[in-house]
């Protein structure tokens, strides 16, 4: 029961929804997201790592780039079966459909310039 608990916490604030149904359409690292969120950098990191502790999200290192990206859910029947209905949830949410328009225009060469 422990797992299925971390993975429903996991998803259960608004921010990491987001960062979930991002992360559907493109990697994307930590500067990315918190310019799509427009939180704080140790907000988006914060929540990134409560993702990857339930095994939602994964990273690998792209020279300088961390890139994040959702995992398969192979380790977990609780994440296979949510990511999996999340594809299809919350697609026409106004908040949701907002950041997918975003995401295509944010360029990370671009804002770790300022």
């Amino acid at each position: 029961m422990r797992d299925f608990v971390k993975v429903m916490k996991a998803l259960s604030d608004p921010n990491r929804v987001k960062i979930v149904k991002m992360l559907q359409h493109k990697m994307m690292c930590v500067c990315e997201m918190k310019e799509a969120l427009q939180i704080s950098q140790p907000s988006v990191s914060k929540h990134l790592k409560i993702l990857e502790d339930a095994d939602l999200v994964a990273n690998k290192k792209d020279g300088l780039w961390v890139n994040y990206y959702l995992t398969d859910g192979s380790r977990s029947p609780y994440v296979a079966s949510l990511l999996g209905n999340l594809r299809h949830w919350l697609e026409d949410e106004p908040d949701i459909e907002e950041l997918l328009r975003k995401i295509p225009h944010i360029r990370r060469e671009e804002i770790c310039r300022r």
